[in-house]
């Protein structure tokens, strides 16, 4: 019974799709065509089509689940329910107060999400609109991607885009290989070497390819990019040849062809099912740590306004207990009223105090939220320092909503290839027997300027000397895998070899290989090509020189090395190795290695990227026995890796060292001074890369990620195969505690120099067993724990080896952690979506792999040094601005219902208003919102280049600091002192009162007209001017934009309330306020009173700051203090460091504050490294006291040249 039940599951699961789940593999019909009879049963199976979706709404379900989303903001479901209400009961104000600003609201935030994601809609049509061209009944057919179906034929051409997952069937190349950079999937742009099925390959034309007849047997979709397994069944006649299936076979969605005219492959994932497409997150709304705080507080002023309501309404039925007032002459109740149950009277009465104070929960702060984030987000774009002319891009904003949350970043993901590196290598020198050669210094016998201080070797050595020099340069030339493509251009950029052969150029797997074969031949030995076996070489001479290629060894991670074996003319059998230093000085048995050793530690304390060059001499016997070795290991089914790993081993030996070479992956500009901001505001930094460890470790040290102190920690492939990944992690967590006791890093100061500097390196295998340990192991539990104990106490994080899913659990992992910090992700591949749609920030770099990243991202910048204005500069005002905004409203809305609060205790909790309806209405809308927009807008309480210049003052605002609860409860005291000031102080105005002679009820001391309006009038014109003018002492940019809106605003209000109380207006039924306001003007004590009132209010709050600024003053307010001493120019002679707090104990260290020269800076390191030792250290300068006389100070040159211009002080 049971096989029936699984075979009847395995036929709903193939018939129906989507259910693929249930079965482990998939079959797949090459062309559709069913098996020979008698072969297997032909069932086809569903699959979904082609398309891309990266969209989050459709046209149907777009308003039921946006307006979904938008009510799951506790604010905006709150004001729907204070609506409702308003429209079913009977209460003071009316329905419009909530209803209009509730409805403008939800309209603009779906219009804004609309955009964008009708964006997105464009995007993926423009993606899945691409024709591709597919084989059908021997012709070629012209389709769009999205009608493509698993189990087309495919026809791809060079320089196309494969249109979704496919297996390789045949090539333009007579062996069957096609090369292919998979840029966009991995952050590799180098070449890679795919393989045909064998017995297809031969298969070259549209009709040959209709022509074939097999299946596919597959496992179903999964996200790894570097595993497939799979077989092929040929079907030749009534006979069947099964061939495996690797990754070595399957070309992915987004990877480009290369070099290859042409290739025919079979689609067998697409669409969603493709593996590019399984690696993207799902695109969730991300909600910034402000927003969190604000509903925090919302809630809270949410119980305060119950607690309001249920006191009212209590002390209403209390007051009414007493007959004569429960029904007062002039109020006497309806007989319904008297029937009505008293719990529906007084649940009714708590609906209609709730309405009376919903005010305190101001909807107007979300529509100023909302604006204030929309319009601040065009500062981005407008930047000019943020332009990039070569691209002649501008930073992008794709979402404006965490817009702040770029001034609370903790944790800083990076990917390298593209994002950190230009991904340019360049040859820098060659060191031979100890001597150094730099390519094109010495120039018709000059040297160039560059070439200062550097051991140029004698243009005429002795023969001995000139004999190892040439053959350094050909074991160069010939131990590779370049290739040669004969084409003018590739990606748009030209390429040339030598004169003669312009329209040649080099590509490889690794960029460092064509580096090295580009720096020979500007030293003279050119590498022309691979033909028939023979490498052809033309040296200084213009000689070509051809050299058989008997066996290439590979290279591998963990030899670190490879080798070729060749033939010349000559006959003389030579085996050249490359690789590693600590691969091949072990196997040296002769050379100058002690001068060769010192030239590379010195070459790699510079960042730079060393190989050592050695050969060896084999006779004919010797070549003989590799020969066996290598055909031995090659032609077993187990254990091939590692039966050719010890035959390399056994062939690679006594060797004769020649010389190191020196590359440069060149970084992106000011990519190192970027990092080193980011490290001195407190982030931390970690890189993410698809790229080889040795690769990566290198771009690290270059971009001063690592440092030449930084003790490297290994949690590697290599390491656990050595230990068992328990005991490696509990090593590593033994050392990092050792120093540090139980305290983590994080209580350091980055740069301090009195605790070891740790970094660590881990590689995608073995994070994925720290993620996903073996169920045997007893202890594996707590791995993720010990893991992230590593990493918080490692002041930087080098990933390698990574899957893009792995990316994104790597920053979930760490947002998870305890103490849940804010992380930022910045790539500009395809293979870096899904870790920039999981962090709670993403950016976009818009480089040369396509645009998906940027696409996918919240913002987009052209290069990454931009990150540092980003974040520093902008991300910092952002923060301040709306913190500023929504404490203020909260503040606002205190002094503004509070008086109404307390008014009920005077009117018998008959929920009368304080406050006209226009008042009420007008306050939040019109009032009181123009300044503080204006303030969240343009508000600077630092100046931009001090921000740049001083990255330590990031820390300031970092973890949320200006919305923590002391401040969010201090600024609620202030409302409720200013409230009572202003509600008791118009009491005691209104004490005492007589009649005048026309019978009008005047106050005796300000001769005012009384009544419950003229009392409401006076308190609410002392709050619109106290709250203004608390905005105004709180802003430190002043423009005539402020002094405009901020004056302009009070104007408005007193000309609104002339006009409103002095027309008599035809549309109202009744006006309460005619003449009130203009009455209470006439009177000369009520200005003084107002003016007492205003006086009364603000100056607790003038007094705190006052005393606060003067005896424990943050490192924010000495450097304004010190900036309006020096006039707004405080960045321009003035040290930023001795404005900071008394300086912790710190050691000196050369290597951390920047001594490291690079070679990608525009200047010679020689040079450098002397005049940075004699100039002073940036954070040791004399304290601002000291610098009475700048211009003399300016002369001796006080300047940093550690970080590029930007940081000169």
């Amino acid at each position: 019974m049971g096989m029936d039940f699984s075979t009847l599951r395995t036929l709903i699961s193939r018939y129906c799709a989507g259910e693929e789940n249930w079965v482990d593999s998939r079959t797949i019909y090459i062309g559709h065509k069913e098996p020979p009879p008698g072969t297997e049963a032909f069932i086809q199976q569903r699959f979904p089509d082609n398309r891309i979706v990266s969209s989050k709404y459709t046209f149907w379900n777009f308003i039921p689940k946006n307006l979904f989303e938008q009510f799951r903001r506790v604010a905006n479901f709150y004001f729907l329910i204070i609506f409702l209400v308003q429209l079913i009961i009977d209460t003071p104000t009316s329905p419009i107060t909530s209803g209009l600003p509730l409805f403008f609201v939800i309209t603009v935030t779906a219009i804004k999400q609309g955009y964008e994601d009708w964006l997105r809609h464009k995007a993926d049509n423009a993606v899945n609109r691409c024709p591709v061209h597919v084989v059908q009944h021997g012709k070629i057919v012209r389709k769009q991607s999205r009608k493509l179906r698993v189990g087309d034929v495919v026809l791809v051409k060079e320089d196309e885009s494969f249109p979704c997952d496919l297996v390789l069937l045949s090539t333009s190349r007579d062996d069957g290989t096609c090369y292919v950079t998979t840029a966009s999937l991995d952050g590799e742009s180098s070449h890679k070497t795919y393989y045909a099925v064998q017995d297809t390959k031969a298969y070259n034309t549209e009709k040959e390819v209709d022509a074939i007849h097999a299946t596919i047997e597959c496992e179903q979709p999964q996200p790894d990019l570097y595993k497939f397994v799979g077989r092929i069944n040929v079907y030749m006649g009534n006979e069947s040849v099964a061939r495996p299936l690797g990754s070595e076979n399957l070309l992915l969605r987004g990877a480009t062809l290369k070099n290859t005219s042409y290739i025919y492959a079979v689609a067998i994932y697409s669409g969603m099912e493709t593996k590019m497409a399984l690696n993207y997150q799902s695109k969730s709304q991300k909600r910034s740590a402000v927003e969190k705080s604000m509903n925090a507080y919302l809630l809270v002023y949410l119980c305060i306004l119950i607690s309001k309501a249920i006191i009212n309404t209590a002390l209403k039925y209390v007051w009414q207990a007493d007959p004569n007032r429960d029904e007062p002459w002039y109020n006497h109740r309806t007989e319904t009223e008297r029937q009505r149950h008293v719990l529906i009277r007084a649940f009714t009465d708590f609906l209609a105090f709730m309405v009376l104070f919903n005010y305190i929960i101001p909807v107007s702060m979300y529509v100023t939220v909302e604006m204030q984030k929309f319009l601040g987000s065009y500062f981005i774009m407008w930047d000019d320092e943020m332009m990039d002319e070569e691209l002649g891009e501008r930073a992008v904003v794709n979402t404006s909503d965490l817009n702040e949350e770029l001034g609370q970043v903790e944790y800083v993901f990076t990917d390298k290839t593209g994002t950190l590196t230009e991904n340019n290598m360049e040859f820098i020198e060659c060191c031979v027997d100890g001597h150094v050669y730099v390519p094109q210094v010495i120039c018709n016998g000059q040297v160039l300027p560059d070439a200062v201080g550097m051991d140029m070797i004698d243009t005429s050595p002795g023969p001995d000397a000139r004999e190892r020099e040439e053959l350094f340069f050909r074991a160069l030339c010939l131990c590779h895998t370049v290739q040669v493509k004969e084409e003018e251009t590739v990606d748009g950029i030209k390429h040339g070899i030598h004169q003669g052969k312009s329209t040649s150029f080099y590509i490889s797997s690794s960029p460092d290989e064509v580096a090295l074969v580009e720096g020979m031949k500007r030293l003279g030995f050119t590498y022309l090509r691979l033909k028939d076996g023979q490498m052809e070489i033309l040296n200084r001479e213009d000689e070509i020189e051809k050299f058989e290629l008997l066996e290439v060894l590979t290279f591998d991670s963990v030899r670190r090395r490879m080798s070729v074996i060749v033939k010349a003319n000559t006959g003389e059998l030579y085996l050249f190795c490359k690789g590693a230093d600590s691969s091949i000085f072990p196997r040296v048995v002769s050379g100058k290695v002690d001068q060769i050793r010192a030239r590379v530690e010195q070459n790699a304390v510079e960042g730079l990227r060393t190989l050592c060059v050695a050969y060896r001499h084999l006779s004919p016997e010797q070549y003989e026995e590799v020969c066996h070795l290598l055909s031995d290991a090659k032609l077993a089914l187990q254990d091939r890796d590692r039966r050719l790993a010890e035959a390399y081993d056994l062939i690679e030996k006594d060797l004769i060292l020649l010389g190191a070479t020196a590359v440069e992956d060149r970084l992106q500009e000011k990519a190192a001074d970027t990092i080193e901001s980011l490290h001195k505001a407190g982030m931390k930094v970690w890189v993410l890369t698809g790229d080889k460890m040795e690769t990566a470790a290198a771009t690290c040290y270059a971009s001063k990620l690592f440092r030449r102190s930084t003790q490297i920690l290994e949690l590697t492939t290599k390491r656990t195969e050595e230990q068992s990944l328990h005991d490696v992690l509990f090593d590593l967590s033994r050392t990092v505690l050792r120093q540090h006791g139980d305290m983590t890093r994080d209580t350091f100061s980055s740069f301090s120099g009195d605790c070891t500097d740790y970094g660590l390196i881990i590689d995608g295998a073995t994070l994925s067993a720290v993620m996903r340990p073996n169920q045997d192991d007893l202890n594996s539990g707590n791995y993720k724990e010990i893991f992230l104990e590593i990493c918080r106490n490692c002041s930087a994080v080098l990933c390698c080896r990574m899957a893009p899913l792995q990316k994104a659990q790597i920053v979930k992992l760490i947002k998870a952690s305890k103490e849940h910090p804010i992380t930022l992700a910045v790539g500009d591949g395809a293979n870096d979506v899904s870790m920039i749609l999981e962090a709670h920030v993403g950016i976009g770099i818009m480089g040369k792999e396509g645009r998906q990243a940027v696409r996918n991202s919240d913002y987009a910048v052209p290069k990454f040094k931009h990150l540092k204005k980003m974040l520093l500069v902008h991300g910092h005002y952002y923060y301040i601005r709306i913190s500023e905004l929504v404490q203020y409203f909260f503040y606002k809305n205190v002094c503004f219902i509070f008086p109404q609060f307390l008014y009920q205790f005077f009117c018998g909790f008959s929920q009368q208003p304080l406050y006209d309806t226009a008042y009420l209405t007008l306050y939040n809308i019109s009032f009181t919102s123009l300044p503080i927009l204006l303030y969240s807008l343009i508000e600077q309480h630092i100046n931009m280049d001090i921000l740049k210049k001083d990255p330590t003052l990031y820390r300031d605002i970092s973890k949320n600091s200006l919305l923590r609860w002391p401040i969010f409860i201090y600024w609620t005291i202030l409302g409720v002192y200013d409230a009572i000031v202003m509600f008791f102080g118009a009491y005691f105005l209104f004490d005492n009162t007589t009649f005048t002679s026309n019978g009008q009820l005047m106050t005796t001391n300000t001769q005012m007209m009384f009544g419950n309006w003229t009392f409401g009038t006076l308190v609410f014109t002392v709050l619109v001017f106290t709250v203004t003018f608390k905005l105004a002492l709180d802003t430190h940019y002043w423009t005539w934009i402020n002094h405009f809106v901020i004056w302009g605003s009070l104007i408005f209000f007193v000309v609104f309330s002339l006009l409103w109380g002095g027309i008599i207006w035809p549309f109202l039924n009744y006006q309460r306020m005619y003449y009130v306001f203009m009455q209470m003007l006439s009177s000369g004590p009520a200005w003084l009173s107002i003016i007492l009132l205003i006086t009364a209010s603000l100056l607790p709050d003038v007094l705190k700051k006052v005393i606060w600024r003067s005896l424990w003053p943050t490192t924010t307010e000495r450097i304004q203090s010190a900036d309006k001493l020096y006039e707004g120019q405080l960045s321009e002679f003035t040290p930023l460091a001795s404005l900071h707090g008394p300086p912790k104990a710190r050691t000196s260290d050369p290597q951390r504050n920047g001594s490291n020269p690079r070679r990608s800076e525009p200047f010679n390191k020689k040079v450098m490294i002397t005049r940075w030792k004699q100039k002073p250290d940036y954070c040791t300068f004399t304290p601002l006291v000291r610098f009475t006389d700048g211009a003399r100070h300016s002369k001796q040159g006080y300047t940093y040249s550690g970080a590029g211009s930007e940081t000169s002080v």
